[in-house]
């Protein structure tokens, strides 16, 4: 079997936050000049410029925001100053009518919190609303992952094709379980991120948060064999994975390219890049990983987070005991 277990430990860096941004001008700190519309453009450039947060993060932010101030522009509230808890309990309780899950309801809340906090941290809204909204109740739920045979069939050669697309495609694959990163850190590694001496790639993780994860030796002769064929295909040197037009491979494409493979050769649920990352760290954790360890692998902040996990484990483990056991009652 494959081993894909990273032994070696890792470094993590941190970022530094600036205050917030000086376009903040005193005409529009005017409360009643201010509309919704533009608080948002301050907050989209404070997420952008002040806390580094990914462009997929802000775009989901700005996306959110955008359906409540057009939400909130069909009953006449368009200035700031306008802005109360009625109106956005109104826009909150209509999508819990619509059926969303509560989890995308707990995530549209989080955003409105986010921005609510901006606006009274700068002295652009004087009111309090956070604490007027209620979070809907909320179900643990546990990650996806694809069982271990599953993952290991990405090491058959034979899946892809003998081409840079169907090299790449392997490499990406294997990249993705056997590191655990998301896939906006998998789509922009740079060919520099790779250390083959110190057997380490180097990722820019959440708020360009820098971590470095240790990787096996079989995995840095396949990447050395990949950029190999890349430089004969390409000229970039740059980038460690490109389209088929030679730029940047985007975050949309790691996610069809997982699934292209995934969804035959797996019987999960769910089929993304980010069930790779869930694999590798219920793998792990099974394997006598060490909870801390794996956090910082993974780039949590909270350990919290991470130890959601071992229930992963715990209930894995279970269903292996009620197929297989002969004592089991299911039998």
């Amino acid at each position: 079997m494959h081993n894909y277990h990273p032994k070696a430990l890792f470094l993590t860096g941190g970022t530094t936050f600036r205050p917030i941004s000086r376009c903040i001008s005193k005409s529009i700190q005017r409360k009643r000049e201010m509309t919704i519309e533009q608080s948002i453009e301050l907050f989209k450039d404070y997420m952008a410029n002040e806390r580094r947060m990914s462009a997929h993060t802000v775009r989901g932010y700005t996306t959110t925001l955008a359906e409540l101030a057009a939400y909130l522009r069909t009953l006449r509230v368009e200035e700031l100053a306008d802005l109360n808890a009625p109106d956005l309990r109104s826009w909150e309780m209509e999508h819990v009518r619509r059926g969303e899950a509560p989890a995308t309801v707990k995530r549209r809340l989080a955003t409105l919190g986010s921005w609510l906090k901006f606006l009274r941290k700068n002295g652009l809204f004087d009111k309090d609303l956070r604490t007027l909204l209620s979070t809907p109740p909320q179900p643990r739920r546990l990650p996806v992952f694809f069982r271990q045979k599953e993952s290991e069939l990405i090491y058959d050669d034979s899946l892809f094709a003998n081409d840079y697309a169907g090299r790449r495609d392997a490499l990406l694959l294997r990249m993705l379980y056997e590191t655990g990163m998301r896939r906006s850190e998998l789509a922009t590694l740079r060919e520099s991120s790779v250390d083959m001496a110190k057997l380490t790639v180097k990722m820019l993780g959440k708020r360009d948060k820098e971590r470095i994860v240790p990787i096996e030796a079989e995995l840095a002769r396949n990447i050395s064999d990949y950029l190999a064929l890349k430089h004969q295909t390409w000229d970039d040197r740059e980038w460690l994975f490109l389209n088929s037009h030679g730029k940047r491979l985007g975050d949309n494409s790691v996610y069809h390219i997982v699934r292209k493979y995934m969804v035959p050769l797996s019987t999960a649920e769910r089929v993304s890049p980010h069930v790779f990352r869930h694999s590798f760290a219920t793998d792990l954790l099974e394997a006598g990983g060490n909870l801390r360890a794996i956090q910082e692998l993974l780039g949590h902040e909270s350990l919290q987070t991470t130890e959601l996990y071992t229930h992963v484990s715990r209930e894995r483990l279970k269903n292996v005991y009620d197929e297989s056991h002969p004592r089991s009652r299911r039998k």
